[in-house]
């Protein structure tokens, strides 16, 4: 089962030539979810993976730079004729946004389902489940976990065999955990294996919730507003620095720390850098950049860095190149 992030947009609260506006959009075998949907956040699809048939959108919070991109995403998903339903998800008020939103919008010719979430409230999926969690900024935001469920262990073919078991449908049904005859599961399953963990912070100032939520993730997703030098105004304005955000990483055991959220003052390097002088294995991806997260057994998440040349060859999918995490910002 694929496992991928793709950073549609990193900027903060200002768009700049090289960053849109924030949208992040994780993609797990055919499931597409978009959590935030900045201004632009069409364009930015359209130019890196195609404006994808979305079925789920999460909203953190209700600030302009995070959910403008609403308007301008559905009106188009009804010039296309679309039929099937749509769920946006986000904090209470999501409805009465939506409804300040129709005048602009129109009706669309498609069902909405507006659902607010509470904190720590979990939607159950195929597999894993997205849960969201109360973060620190100015008003009410969330963040939000995609949690994988557990997989079985490792499958014994020769014990099996050993026991009596002939190759076919009883291996099948041992795999999924049902008796066998005489022969139970826990005599040709090994240990039970970790599903993968993808956090998404959100805005934020650094919170003692995120680093439980995020413990142990493949990769956590969280904003870096500020340099250190900024520190004060990180903490007037509910942010974070790059600093505080690598400290949480660090606590948190995470395996692989992306910084987005920059402030248009700031390259990306000099963050990347401030942050690894605590956690090393931070990065700061432009858009379009992905992370792929494959199964812990398999290896490590990449950075995936997208290119112009790469988009040019096949626009729809925006083929990358892989580079080793200490060449990248």
């Amino acid at each position: 089962m694929d496992l991928d992030v793709l950073f549609v947009g990193t900027a903060g609260s200002a768009p700049t030539a090289r960053r849109g506006l924030p949208a992040t959009l994780v993609r797990r075998g055919g499931d597409r979810l978009l959590f935030d949907c900045g201004e632009g956040t069409q364009r930015q699809l359209l130019r890196s993976v195609g404006l994808l048939e979305l079925e789920e959108i999460f909203i953190s919070h209700f600030h302009a730079d995070h959910f403008l991109g609403l308007p301008g995403m559905l009106k188009t998903f009804g010039l296309r004729g679309r039929e099937q339903p749509l769920a946006i998800y986000g904090p209470p008020g999501l409805r009465a946004l939506y409804q300040a939103l129709l005048p602009v919008m129109g009706r669309s010719g498609f069902e909405i389902r507006l659902v607010e979430l509470a904190p720590k409230e979990e939607l159950e999926r195929d597999g894993y489940r997205i849960a969201a969690f109360q973060v620190d900024h100015r008003v009410s935001a969330y963040g939000y976990a995609l949690i994988e469920d557990e997989r079985p262990g490792r499958f014994d073919e020769v014990r099996a065999r050993e026991l009596g078991v002939e190759p076919g449908p009883d291996f099948g049904r041992l795999q999924q955990g049902e008796q066998v005859g005489d022969v139970r599961p826990n005599q040709v399953l090994g240990e039970a294996r970790a599903g993968r963990k993808v956090v998404i912070a959100g805005d934020t100032a650094p919170s003692d919730m995120t680093a439980a939520v995020a413990h142990g993730a493949d990769l956590l997703v969280h904003e870096a507003t500020f340099s250190l030098e900024e520190a004060e105004r990180a903490r007037e304005t509910g942010h974070s620095t790059a600093r505080g955000a690598a400290e949480l990483a660090a606590r948190a055991e995470v395996k692989l720390l992306a910084l987005t959220h920059l402030s248009q003052r700031y390259a990306g390097r000099e963050l990347r850098d401030e942050a690894r002088e605590v956690f090393a294995n931070t990065i700061v991806p432009r858009d379009f950049d992905r992370v792929e997260i494959p199964f812990p057994e398999r290896g490590e998440p990449r950075h995936v860095r997208w290119t112009e040349e790469s988009a040019v060859r096949s626009p729809q999918s925006a083929e990358a190149s892989v580079d080793s995490i200490e060449s990248e910002c």
